[in-house]
């Protein structure tokens, strides 16, 4: 049973999360036009540049802030289009164990989230060097930034790595810049005329 200050800490937490989600649910079909471009050159082509997901990315969230922080690591990753394996708090499992089960009857396509209760030190290193991953949304700081940025070099992944002591409930995380994060960049050249 939560005490009145943890319960409000809960409420306030859920709520922000929501919001977040109703946020980067809004920038699904619009990213696009913010990180796209089309671009001039002297000669007859068009020429665009659009947005790929990189494929399945791993996140790691912290202890604190267990629904909240996840879905800020979440959200941008899937909104560009990617899988995700995630890796939940450990002292505070069950926000996410309930996100799981909320998911498995939602509208998002199965396979999309995918979430992991487990020991941090133990799949730090599978996250870091497996090849199926393509890049990694971390709260790490100290050796465990390390082994992820070494482990992530050797397989050529990106590593997005977020201080321990962030504001979760910060509006900075609403950016769509941290989708463009999970994407890569691809120009098309199509001519014009005939």
């Amino acid at each position: 049973m939560l005490d009145g200050t943890a319960k409000a800490e809960a409420t306030k937490e859920v709520a922000a999360s929501v919001g977040r989600i109703v946020h980067f649910a809004g920038w699904a079909d619009k990213y696009e036009q913010v990180l796209g471009s089309v671009n001039p050159v002297a000669s007859a082509h068009f020429n665009f540049t659009l947005t790929e997901p990189v494929g399945i990315v791993g996140v790691l969230a912290p202890e604190e802030a267990p629904l909240l922080a996840l879905m800020t690591l979440i959200l941008p990753v899937i909104t560009a289009g990617n899988s995700v394996v995630a890796l939940a708090s450990r002292k505070a499992p069950y926000p996410s164990i309930l996100l799981g089960e909320m998911l498995a009857t939602s509208d998002l396509p199965g396979g999309v989230v995918n979430l992991l209760t487990g020991d941090r030190k133990e799949m730090l290193s599978t996250f870091a060097t497996h090849e199926h991953i393509r890049a990694i949304a971390a709260v790490a700081q100290g050796d465990d930034a390390i082994a992820l940025q070494r482990g992530a070099a050797d397989s050529v992944k990106r590593v997005k790595l977020h201080d321990p002591k962030t504001d979760w409930f910060s509006e900075k995380h609403e950016s769509p810049y941290a989708i463009r994060d999970f994407t890569e960049a691809k120009t098309v050249w199509h001519p014009v005329g005939g």
